[in-house]
């Protein structure tokens, strides 16, 4: 019988206050997880996490954290399990915004570096922090939210591609060492998704083009066989399962949440 319970759950969610991890906090709340926001902005988590289901009397926490940082963010959350004493923890997504567009010929190492930074390192300390209390608790999942460029590069995305195809290996690599503890390691391929993300890369379009909105929408549209965007809800739904322990034979896999878009296997 499926089973998606997550009462008793710990899950520390990237990027948790917009769009897809905003969505996803929010699922992972309601199947009975409690959630450790993650994002920079003050307001912004408390907001959110005032706003998260407690059906379960589960205790919601945030933690102010700069992904730019990642010493800084691996400091936050060790800091924040010692004080909270925590002895297990369950559920990690890595979640953050992805580099500006732009061809990868002209692309500077400064901003590979940053990026790196930004997506893989912060993703293997907050990985190598909590991975002795998934190990206590014998239950873990950590689920990436990169792009479906892991499996087809995207136009003008240069830095973006090289980066996310990086953490697409390190969580393969992950996967292949954890999973003797009942620790799984995924990876989401969102497709195009109502998101602020979204937003900017139609402007940028539209620039581009001189088109409309309505007109940059409708080519990009044509792109995808279900013929619309995702909501970020619909991305959340497929994460809140791989987190789920219905998912626990589920590991090392590059999951397309794309309405059909990416044409490889």
């Amino acid at each position: 019988m499926l089973n998606t319970n997550l009462i008793g759950k710990i899950a520390f969610v990237c990027g948790s206050t917009q769009g897809i991890g905003k969505a996803v906090a929010h699922e992972l709340a309601d199947m009975g997880a409690s959630i450790v926001l993650l994002a920079r902005n003050h307001e912004a988590l408390a907001e959110t996490q005032k706003n998260l289901a407690t059906t379960h009397a589960q205790t919601h926490h945030s933690i102010v954290a700069d992904f730019q940082q990642p010493e800084a963010l691996q400091q936050a959350i060790q800091a924040f399990c010692i004080k909270q004493n925590l002895h297990e923890a369950h559920i990690l997504i890595n979640n953050t915004g992805g580099p500006a567009g732009g061809a990868i010929t002209e692309a500077q190492p400064a901003t590979f570096l940053q990026t790196l930074q930004q997506h893989l390192i912060c993703n293997q300390l907050l990985a190598q922090t909590l991975l002795p209390l998934m190990k206590q608790a014998g239950y873990g999942r950590i689920i990436n939210i990169i792009s479906t460029s892991v499996k087809e590069p995207l136009d003008n995305l240069g830095v973006s591609n090289t980066v996310r195809g990086a953490v697409a290996s390190w969580a393969k690599t992950w996967a292949n060492e954890v999973g003797q503890f009942g620790i799984t390691v995924n990876n989401v391929l969102p497709g195009y998704t109502e998101t602020a993300r979204l937003a900017v890369i139609v402007s940028n379009k539209i620039r581009q083009t001189q088109q409309t909105t309505a007109e940059i929408e409708a080519q990009m549209k044509q792109h995808v066989p279900a013929r619309r965007f995702a909501k970020p809800e619909e991305i959340a739904y497929a994460v809140a399962f791989l987190a789920s322990p219905s998912a626990s034979y589920i590991n090392g896999i590059n999951l397309p949440v794309d309405g059909g878009r990416t044409k490889s296997l």
